[in-house]
This record gives C-alpha cells, structure tokens and sequence, in this order.
C-alpha cells in the first residue's frame, strides 16, 4: 500500500520565508501539517538575516522530516535588492535540502496557480481559497507567503512529487494545467 507524500513547500524570502508543509494520500486529497513563516530582521547584516532562515528551515526539516521539498523558482521582479535576497534564500533552501539528501525541486509561480486554480494568472486570495477548500481549512491560510508555500507544496505532489506519487486521476484544475504545459511545449 503507498504510503503519503509529506512535502515542504517554501515561497523563500529574506524578512518572511513563506513555509507550509502537507502529507498528500496517493487518492491526491492532502492535509495540512505546518503553516508558518520564517522571519530575519532587515536591520541585520545579510549573513546573520541568512542565518536566520537556515535556523529556521532547519528546525522544521528537523521537526517534519518531509520526503521532498518544493521551493519557488525565481523569477525578474522590478526591484534588483528585493529578488537578490529572494535568491539568497532560495539558495539557502535547496542547500539545506541536499545536505538532508532530499530530492528538491522549483515551481514558478505561474506553474503553481495553474496546478491549484486551473488559471494561472490567479490573485492570490484565489489561490489562497483553493488552498483552504484543497485542505479543508475554516479559514483562508495566512499570511500569504504561507499560503503561497502550501500551494507550492500541493503543486509539486501533484506533478508527480518524488517517493509516492499521486495514483488518483486529475482534478479539472489539474487537468487544464497539464494541457497548458503540453500546449506550451509544441
């Protein structure tokens, strides 16, 4: 019998990591096992603001023990100072997963929308309801750079993930992200 996926989920950033963690059944239904946010001070030195998030990371690796852990892919924004710190963490993330010898993989944040809302220009509170109705949340997961983590998560056992893939046939919204891939290939 397969046994679940648990996988971190990190929308990384310098002041606030975005970090959720979800066990995904073969069946694709998921629950929520850790929402947070890992935080540095901006007045500190960029190695200790680093330090901070590895410590952090760390802590929940340690703590959750995921199979496999789902980082956002960074992309051009228009501030230089604001996706340098965001690849600065991002960097941290992957390193702490391979020092774990945890398969990591990066999802941008359009593969993500697409995988949890079946549209990939979706707001974030789009996101962040599909993320509570895939959960079965009361409330809508905060902050957003939490929920943006679980939805990273969902995103990658869904793709296939790594250790136990879903076996369950696609949701619509998961079918219409994979025909908007194979349509982006041709």
């Amino acid at each position: 019998m397969a046994s679940t996926l648990r996988v971190l989920g990190i929308d990384p950033g310098l002041t606030r990591c975005g970090v959720g963690i979800v066990d995904v059944a073969p069946d694709r239904s998921a629950a929520l096992v850790h929402l947070g946010v890992v935080r540095s001070a901006p007045g500190d030195p960029i190695e200790g603001r680093l330090a901070a998030v590895a410590r952090g990371l760390r802590s929940l690796l340690e703590e959750h023990e995921p199979h496999v852990v789902a980082v956002e892919r960074v992309f051009a924004q228009q501030n230089r100072h604001t996706v340098i710190g965001t690849a600065q963490a991002s960097g941290v993330a992957l390193l702490l997963a391979a020092e774990r010898g945890l398969p990591a993989a990066l999802h941008t944040p359009t593969e993500v929308k697409a995988a949890i809302t079946g549209y990939g220009a979706a707001d974030k509170r789009q996101v962040q309801t599909m993320v509570a109705r895939i959960l079965r949340l009361d409330t809508l997961p905060r902050p957003a750079d939490a929920a943006d983590a679980l939805a990273l998560a969902l995103c990658h056992a869904w793709r296939g993930g790594t250790a136990t893939a879903p076996t369950a046939p696609l949701t619509p919204a998961q079918r219409a992200w994979t025909d908007a891939e194979r349509a982006a290939r041709r």
